[in-house]
């Protein structure tokens, strides 16, 4: 009889083999994922110093490439909602603002707007600054070019500049100011809810939407509204002066395209940055000098505005 319970040479050296080569699978799988995480964060980096040279330019700021070491006109775009926080708040513009109008080598600066507004203070700060600026440099002139839209608080910033140009179809003025929300009072009554909301301050709760809209409320609100709109009404005829027709329209919130603004002051004529460079300023050598924003800036400024939706807070927008 055959023992079964002794063991085959033949099996075992087969078993073995089999791990082993096993073995050496394991090993080769776990070399070529180590080499893929080495490529990839070689990769990511070369990424990164790539985009920062383009970027960043020899200086470390997005206008110091060497195009900006030769004659140029420097331009700033303003995109979107002026707001705080946004790539077209005060902080984010002002330093471009300041190495624009310092450069020895930018022959004009031109503010490239394409914005319905947003904050009176992002835009008055934007707007101070530009001012001051003009007359630390009095040989340089500042121009504005409109895009689709220079409304508000973006024509606000524009009426600081020594010229305003849009196109024909732009839309340019809306100078006005606007606190909006909702009220749910009603809808609450319906649906049986009640509100408690407890505050030390008979005035806490300003424009609560939970709680009626008072006549006293509203008229201490339309005062503060109004006061705004005088600031930028003021500031509008100080950087327009009398280029202004005498039309109390200007100032009502109604917005025109290009061609209406060009006869009622708002502008002074047609066109676009690539023409103003040539045939106003005479310099086609254009350098951004707009400020540039990473990845986690934009994702945590998406986080800041999504949050922002749910807090009831009044605000006022030169919308």
């Amino acid at each position: 009889m055959v023992d079964e319970t002794k063991e085959i040479p033949w099996e075992r050296d087969l078993l073995r083999e089999y791990m082993f080569m096993l073995h050496k699978e394991q090993v080769k799988d776990r070399r070529w994922r180590m080499a893929l995480k080495v490529l990839r964060a070689v990769g990511l980096i070369l990424v990164m110093v790539v985009v920062f040279k383009l970027g960043a330019g020899s200086t470390g700021a997005p206008w110091g490439g060497s195009a900006a070491q030769t004659p140029h006109t420097a331009y700033i775009n303003i995109r979107g909602e002026i707001a705080t926080g946004s790539v077209s708040d005060a902080d984010h513009l002002i330093p471009a603002i300041k190495a624009a109008f310092e450069s020895d080598t930018a022959k004009a600066v031109v503010l490239r707007i394409d914005s319905p507004g947003g904050s009176p203070v992002q835009s008055g700060r934007i707007y101070e600054e530009i001012q001051a600026q003009k007359e630390l440099h009095p040989d340089k002139k500042v121009y504005a070019v409109i895009g689709d839209i220079g409304a508000s608080g973006g024509y606000y910033i524009a009426s600081a500049a020594d010229e305003i140009y849009a196109d024909q179809a732009s839309l340019v003025g809306s100078i006005g100011v606007i606190s909006s929300g909702f009220g749910f009072t009603g809808l609450m009554d319906k649906l049986g809810i009640e509100r408690r909301a407890i505050t030390a301050g008979e005035n806490k709760a300003l424009l609560d939407p939970f709680s009626p809209l008072d006549e006293g409320t509203r008229e201490f609100w339309e005062d503060v509204l109004d006061k705004t709109h005088q600031q930028f009404i003021r500031r509008v005829k100080e950087g327009r002066g009398d280029r202004l027709k005498d039309d109390p329209r200007i100032f009502s919130g109604l917005i025109w395209n290009g061609e209406q603004a060009l006869d009622i002051g708002l502008i002074d004529g047609l066109g676009s940055m690539n023409s103003l460079a040539r045939d106003v300023i005479g310099e086609t050598n254009l350098v951004d000098y707009t400020p540039s924003r990473d990845i986690l800036q934009k994702l945590t400024q998406r986080a800041k505005v999504a949050a922002s939706t749910f807090v009831n807070e009044p605000s006022i927008r030169v919308y």
